[in-house]
């Protein structure tokens, strides 16, 4: 274990000297310079376990899990006016107690959500998380509500270290599953990409939430994972990216927008998910563009086809996390303050070229998340990512125990509850309708020729 891994301590187990420092990543000091008290970024991840958990051996466990991940116990160090850098302080432990037991409460899974959308855990305390531990009204189990403060650590990261809080707790394994085999070709063909230079579209506003209704609203929502052809160009990622796109793109017909090509934010994460996973923000981020008329849901093969090729092609490129421009504007030649202001002026200013929306596949959970005999196995976990303005919407996806877990999380400045409901029906539809390209193929193909469309619930 290196410095930067965890401060230097003493024989006794106690700090040497003041607390490591590391300068933020690229990707935190972004983040950092952009906070706002309106919309938090926080990651939320919410866990379904079948049974009880018990409160002293669960703080035990949570608090092993972070020694052993020492990255995640970070808080932000002070600095002087005029410092160049944001700075993490590594603590040696924890400044609070991130594991919470809210009071019973009829409508207690709703108010945890309220609350992983609305409290970011502080970034001057570490760990900047909190885990809140509310017992389900609906049925005799336990759900794990995780809120993460995106600025520090993001939800691959720490689902690995309550992967680990696990295995401390029941003393059942909980090493990650081996990722699924790929039957698509390893080399990638060059794809026909549309031009980016126009701006994107804007999901369209529906019917937003009184003024004093602030931050992110979220809908969670459970699916059938989508089928597919055996030995299928495309895998469950490229089905779940143009369900989302059409769904978009069938909402903003039904409100009157003007069409307009489509790029959507994927994550592309390459960190291993064994115990020396890499904790932070460690994802980079790609786009993934649409032109207006290739979003036919009659054409569904070729649809998916072609999305299969763009995202191959764009894991396979090398790129830094948010780009070659983000490095030149975090480089530390100015004091931080001065190059916060330039960054949050730079960010109104290319709103219009901010992508349409952000779909993050967390893909199938690779750990089993078992807490031992009494508290079980988990059988549902949902994440979802913050949905600020400009974009506004984000879907977020992950599959445990054979189903499909789907956050819709919007901007109540964008969108309603009602308006959530109403996206969850087209992006099932249109999921639906990804599983059935070979049976509609000679069907699809008629419809076109005649002039008729599809794609409509």
């Amino acid at each position: 274990m290196t410095a930067l891994d965890h401060p230097a301590r003493d024989g006794t187990d106690g700090p040497a000297g003041p607390p490591a420092r590391i300068p933020f990543p690229v990707v935190d000091e972004v983040a950092r310079h952009c906070l706002q008290e309106e919309e938090p970024e926080t990651v939320h991840i919410e866990i379904h376990l079948p049974g009880r958990l018990d409160r002293d051996r669960l703080r035990r466990a949570f608090a092993g899990a972070l020694r052993r991940h020492p990255r995640i116990l970070v808080r932000e160090a002070p600095r002087p006016w005029y410092g160049r850098r944001y700075e993490w302080e590594l603590a040696p432990d924890a400044d609070v107690d991130a594991v919470l037991f809210p009071a019973p409460d009829r409508d207690a899974l709703k108010h945890a959500r309220d609350r992983a959308l609305r409290d970011a855990p502080p970034l001057s305390a570490a760990p900047p998380i909190r885990l809140e531990v509310v017992q389900d009204p609906a049925a005799d189990g336990t759900v794990l509500f995780l809120t993460i403060n995106h600025t520090a650590l993001d939800g691959p990261a720490c689902l690995r270290v309550l992967a680990t809080a696990a295995e401390l707790y029941g003393g059942r394994d909980n090493s990650p599953a081996a990722p699924p085999t790929r039957t698509t070709a390893e080399v990638p063909r060059a794809p026909d990409t549309p031009s980016t230079w126009a701006p994107p579209a804007r999901v369209a506003h529906g019917t937003p939430e009184p003024r004093r209704h602030h931050g992110n609203g979220m809908l969670v929502t459970e699916l059938g994972v989508p089928r597919r052809p055996k030995g299928s160009p495309y895998t469950v990622n490229d089905q779940l990216m143009a369900a989302t796109a059409l769904m978009i793109a069938h909402w903003n017909r039904e409100h009157g927008a003007r069409p307009r090509p489509l790029r959507i934010t994927m994550p592309v994460d390459d960190r291993s998910r064994a115990a020396d996973m890499p904790i932070g923000n460690g994802t980079r981020l790609v786009e993934v563009p649409f032109a207006p008329e290739e979003l036919d849901a009659s054409d569904m093969a070729a649809l998916l086809r072609r999305t299969a090729d763009r995202t191959r092609a764009l894991k396979a490129q090398p790129r830094p996390q948010l780009g070659r421009g983000a490095s030149l504007l975090t480089a530390p030649v100015m004091p931080v303050a001065w190059r916060a202001a330039f960054t949050r002026g730079l960010r109104r200013a290319a709103g219009p070229w901010t992508p349409t929306t952000l779909l993050s596949n967390i893909g199938r959970v690779p750990y089993a998340l078992d807490f031992g005999e009494e508290a079980g196995r988990a059988h549902a976990v949902w994440f979802s990512a913050p949905a600020r303005m400009p974009r506004g919407l984000t879907v977020t996806t992950a599959a445990t125990a054979g189903r499909l877990h789907v956050a819709l999380r919007w901007s109540r400045a964008l969108l309603s509850h009602g308006d959530g409901h109403h996206l969850r029906d087209l992006f099932e539809h249109y999921l639906h309708a990804t599983e059935h390209v070979t049976e509609h193929t000679t069907e699809n193909a008629t419809e076109r020729r005649t002039g008729r469309t599809g794609g409509t619930p």
